[in-house]
């Protein structure tokens, strides 16, 4: 379902971080990662997360694999890569549904409909359910939903499974994937794909769960919603 987060505040308050980080950060220090980039890297403490997706040359041939047990996804086009990339998926309570689906919602400017902040004045505090005050939801951003409740979108990435069984992207790995998306894409999730012998160990890393929360206000605001800056595919 739409991420929910489990216990400590943060966890839920990770989703939108990311986003900013990417346009904060200068270009030069990027670690390009894409399906054809060797090696495994890591990127740990909220740092930029930089992949690199390709335009298909069919986009009604594009497939998504998501791979649970690697926290991976593939987007596919054939046997061609256009774009991996490691995401957070749901915790054994709160799993991520296997099987296959397709993408029939999209969103740019996602937010929560449950989760979020009470705005009163300036003040900005963390909330669910009757909230008082204003009520402004988690921004949720480049939302592709595959399932009721469910679906890709920006966030904190963790290690480990985290989310209430949505898939998160990191930084500008969202905008990429929402771009490759269109109402129809095939989606399968399952354990493993085949794809984790041969791209998977290329895939860079990520873990934010050192990451300090975002200002409250910033969350709450437009800025919340920036676009990557640089080339979507390539």
């Amino acid at each position: 379902m739409v991420d929910k987060s489990p216990g400590r505040f943060s966890s839920t308050a990770m989703r939108i971080v990311s986003r900013l980080a990417f346009v904060a950060v200068p270009a030069a220090l990027s670690l390009l990662t894409g399906c054809q980039t060797g090696g495994l890297l890591s990127r740990a403490g909220g740092g930029p997360y930089h992949v690199t997706a390709y335009k298909p040359n069919d986009p009604s041939a594009v497939r998504v694999k998501v791979s649970l047990s690697k926290q991976n996804v593939y987007v596919m086009e054939g046997d061609r890569c256009l774009m991996a990339a490691a995401v957070s998926v749901g915790l054994p309570n709160k799993p991520t549904p296997h099987g296959g689906f397709t993408i029939y919602s999209k969103q740019e400017h996602k937010r929560s409909g449950s989760y979020g902040f009470s705005v009163q004045g300036n003040n900005v505090t963390p909330c669910s359910g009757n909230c008082g005050g204003h009520y402004v939801g988690y921004p949720m951003g480049y939302w592709c939903e595959f399932a009721p409740g469910y679906g890709f979108h920006q966030g904190f990435v963790h290690p480990v499974p985290r989310t209430h069984g949505c898939i998160r992207l990191k930084g500008e790995a969202a905008p990429k994937f929402y771009a490759l998306m269109r109402i129809g894409t095939p989606v399968n999730i399952a354990s493993t794909q085949p794809e984790d012998e041969t791209i998977g160990p290329k895939v860079q890393r990520v873990d934010d769960s050192r990451t300090p929360d975002p200002d409250p206000h910033i969350m709450i605001s437009d800025a919340a919603f920036q676009q990557p800056s640089g080339t979507l595919l390539e």
